[in-house]
């Protein structure tokens, strides 16, 4: 049981890091980010060639994947979402289909190979008797270091306030002096951030290669759609409940270990269309 209760906690500080990112995204742009799961695949792989192939510090490594996803978070911004002028099925297809296209990408660049990150943090530490990998570990800690800052940058900080005011009431934002694009580029930009830190971490516990934007996507929709929209608490709750499931499951039925997680989205939809905390705030 003790087992079960730390394995869920590291795993559900990550899932919260990922789906953080995505919950911004939703609710101050209204839009569904189809490619953010690339944000995480790039920042992967800017920590694997800086840090592995360049031989650069770690830590290095770990700020070129953040910087990459800033990057490509303001890319999506400027030139798709604008010209399409947020309108959500066109900003979805287009950003599924750049998803595939840097996809593909990337496998031209580095190869269809799945590579193993070297751990940012070496060898191995007891927690409670239970013996977990400091890397895992300092994935989880990191991850809910990261949150606490960002909601104290939302509620404290004068751009914080304004991403939240975007988020609840775009005109009323505007008539009040904020520039809702220059918020959403900010926005993007932030989403980009944590989503490359997250593929970093994400990368570092699992596997690097091509094809992995594809499961942090499903997590950051999975929790979304059960928390519903905009509340950073909120999605740390549902990260949570998500991540102990998959724990759990992954102990006593491995075989169906996302089945549950994707019942649990079903079921959510049927009862609850606007998800288990309803909208929230940021």
């Amino acid at each position: 049981m003790i087992q079960i209760l730390i394995q869920g906690l590291l795993l559900s500080g990550l899932y919260a890091l990922i789906a953080i990112g995505f919950t911004l995204i939703f609710s101050v742009g209204r839009v569904l980010n189809l490619a953010y799961g690339v944000n995480l695949m790039l920042g992967g792989y800017a920590y694997f060639w800086v840090s592995q192939t360049l031989g650069m510090p770690k830590l290095v490594g770990v700020a070129a994947g953040a910087g990459i996803g800033i990057l490509f978070g303001i890319a999506i911004h400027r030139l798709i979402v604008k010209p399409l002028k947020s309108d959500p099925v066109p900003v979805e297809i287009a950003t599924l289909i750049l998803a595939v296209v840097m996809q593909a990408g990337v496998v031209l660049i580095f190869g269809d190979a799945s590579k193993i990150l070297l751990p940012i943090v070496e060898g191995n530490w007891r927690v409670a008797g239970v013996s977990v990998t400091a890397n895992r570990l300092a994935a989880a800690l990191i991850s809910w270091v990261i949150l606490i800052g960002l909601y104290f940058f939302i509620r404290k900080t004068h751009v914080g306030r304004a991403i939240s005011a975007v988020s609840m009431d775009v005109k009323g934002a505007a008539l009040s002096g904020i520039n809702p694009d220059r918020i959403n580029t900010i926005t993007w930009g932030l989403s980009g951030a944590l989503g490359g830190l997250a593929g970093v971490f994400f990368a570092s516990v699992t596997q690097l290669y091509a094809g992995m934007w594809v499961a942090p996507l499903i997590i950051a929709v999975a929790v979304v759609i059960v928390g519903g929209i905009g509340s950073i608490w909120g999605t740390l709750i549902v990260a949570h409940i998500i991540g102990f499931m998959e724990v759990i499951t992954a102990s006593f039925m491995p075989e169906i270990r996302g089945v549950v997680t994707m019942l649990l989205i079903i079921g959510v939809l049927v009862m609850m269309p606007k998800g288990l905390f309803g909208r929230g705030e940021l």
